[in-house]
């Protein structure tokens, strides 16, 4: 792994793929102490494979769109959705085939997963069923939303490095009972592209 990026750049479009520090932020051990957060970082040292892809708001198109991204395996011979998302944390409202469900479809028939996540909800956050559904309709479809005529602002425009979406979803989780993990960004992300800091084990 080395640590200066090697940028392929086609006009306007610039394209990275390998090694970088992982830029997500958490605390993942106090996740897994009943939300007993101590703002000790999980990824703080961790590194990531990376996809980083910089395309110019007009390939957008002029109207506000929904952005999701999917991870396929290719190991049977053939092309197999194994992950997909957008925001975060989504999947930890499903268990067992309704999260494998989940994976391998699309944001297009999430309306199907409204009930299982709305029931996660009432549990996890103490919601009444009607509150329940209600937050769940607005989890779902699993898109991030982006305006690109207005200045991003997770959650509702787009998302950024610096942008706390573990503190947002555990306010969601937790029905506002627990609203941050005591963890923030990290310190090494780049002004320039591909904006995530070099690896740790170069």
């Amino acid at each position: 792994m080395g640590r200066d990026a090697r940028v392929t750049e086609a006009g306007s479009y610039r394209f990275f793929a390998g090694w970088r520090s992982d830029p997500f932020f958490f605390d993942t051990l106090g996740a897994l102490n009943d939300l007993q957060f101590t703002g000790d970082d999980f990824f703080i040292e961790k590194d990531v494979c990376s996809i980083v892809l910089e395309i110019p708001n007009s390939a957008l198109g002029p109207k506000p769109v929904g952005l999701w991204a999917r991870t396929l395996d290719g190991a049977s011979g053939v092309w197999v959705q194994a992950d997909r998302g957008a925001l975060p944390a989504q999947a930890v409202f499903l268990v067992g085939s309704e999260r494998d469900g989940y994976h391998a479809s699309e944001p297009a028939n999430d309306a199907c997963f409204i009930a299982v996540f709305a029931h996660s909800l009432e549990h996890a956050g103490g919601y009444t069923p009607d509150q329940a559904k209600r937050v769940a309709e607005t989890l779902l479809p699993d898109i991030l939303p982006y305006d690109p005529t207005r200045p991003v602002s997770f959650p509702g425009n787009g998302r950024t490095l610096t942008d706390d979406a573990a503190d947002s979803f555990l306010a969601i989780l937790t029905n506002g009972k627990v609203t941050g993990d005591k963890v923030g960004p990290h310190i090494d992300l780049l002004a320039e592209f591909p904006y995530l800091g070099p690896p740790h084990n170069s």
